[in-house]
């Protein structure tokens, strides 16, 4: 008789790289640099989107309540705002009902402004930005909109990954919920 083996348990591969094949069919990867202060959306190694965004004003890190981009692997937790109206505002990944004006800027000049769109992040790598002190998911770092008059590609959030309404809402509509993202200090 020939050796065949029997599995009791099932078997997972995993290959490194930015994503799987054989476990997650999906072509998309999105990465970011936290030195140059860009955003690529990658399919197969083509750069579909490729802009300024802005991270963290208190730099790399990924410590709780540090206010800074944490690095490494991560994925799109969950996608929240399909169908949002552009510059809806967004508190505790709500909307509020209102639509985002300088003038409300005037009003509520302490407001973290998260608009129109968010991709939620889960750290990959435990003990780098996934459990415990150093957990993105539960830090809330999110890729989200912001204000159209927000300069981008200079450190401005508190530690998500800031976007163009115009450009987070094209992000938003082409990638699915756990498409990776690669957060590195390095150029693109």
């Amino acid at each position: 008789m020939l050796g065949y083996a029997t599995l009791t348990q099932p078997t997972l591969l995993f290959l490194p790289g930015p994503y799987n094949h054989l476990m997650h069919p999906n072509p998309y990867l999105i990465k970011v640099s936290i030195d140059e202060q860009r955003l690529q959306l990658l399919e197969a190694d083509k750069a579909l989107i490729d802009v300024a965004i802005a991270t963290a004003t208190n730099g790399p890190g990924e410590i709780m309540h540090s206010e800074c981009t944490p690095r490494g692997w991560h994925k799109i937790r969950a996608k929240i705002g399909d169908g949002a109206p552009e510059n809806a505002v967004f508190t505790g990944r709500r909307q509020t009902g209102e639509i985002y004006t300088p003038a409300l800027r005037e009003q509520h000049p302490e407001r973290d402004w998260m608009l129109t769109r968010i991709l939620w992040l889960s750290g990959l790598e435990p003990g780098k930005n996934r459990l415990g002190e150093r957990d993105s998911m539960r830090r809330y770092i999110y890729i989200h909109g912001c204000p159209d008059t927000d300069a981008m590609g200079v450190p401005s959030s508190h530690g998500c990954v800031k976007m163009r309404n115009s450009e987070v809402i094209r992000l938003f509509d082409i990638v699915p919920v756990g498409t990776k993202v690669l957060i590195q200090e390095a150029p693109l």
